[in-house]
């Protein structure tokens, strides 16, 4: 298909675009994977702790509500930090049975629409909508409700808007790395 002048330069403008976007691509894809090779360590941390605890546990029956907050706390952490750099690497959870055979441009097509359509809406509601429940967490100063439990219970809350608004950064980055595959 023969493209015109103006096609030519509609391209040309898209593609000058989107190479001054690298810089905030690239900025994004830095935090989103500085967080997530940080707060992969936290697994061997959260082992190490969920280890200490059973031990302690049935070898000297201490056990203490601090410490199981810790653990899920961590657990938290690993899954609402983590999952942009998830999407980053392409270890989502997906059908493959038919993404794997499709083509370069198809399957940009496909996480252009899905991030579009899914991705960003979803994390964008859930970002709005804890924001309140972060805030009234944080003016309640809201503590433990177990005896021995943690204190600042707010900070534990903050992850899911942090973690949210960082999935839909990188949900971002994907829409923009699909229409550079697109043009192509």
């Amino acid at each position: 298909m023969k493209t015109t002048g103006r096609e030519e330069f509609f391209i040309a403008v898209v593609f000058d675009r989107l190479a001054g976007m690298n810089s905030i691509i690239d900025g994004i894809q830095y935090l989103t994977r500085f967080l997530g090779k940080t707060i992969s360590w936290s697994s061997l941390i959260l082992t190490f702790i969920i280890v200490t605890d059973v031990f302690f546990r049935y070898v000297f029956s201490i056990t203490s509500a601090a410490t199981f907050e810790i653990e899920w706390h961590l657990f938290g952490l690993m899954f609402l930090l983590g999952a942009a750099w998830t999407l980053d690497q392409d270890k989502h959870v997906r059908v493959d049975f038919f993404y794997q055979r499709f083509g370069p441009k198809t399957r940009a097509l496909i996480n252009f629409i899905g991030t579009l359509i899914f991705l960003i809406p979803f994390c964008w509601v859930t970002l709005i909508t804890s924001i309140d429940f972060v805030q009234s967490s944080f003016l309640l100063n809201e503590i433990s409700p177990d005896p021995g439990g943690l204190p600042a219970r707010y900070l534990i809350k903050s992850a899911i808007p942090v973690g949210f608004g960082l999935l839909m950064l990188q949900g971002v980055v994907l829409m923009l790395n699909s229409i550079k595959t697109l043009l192509k």
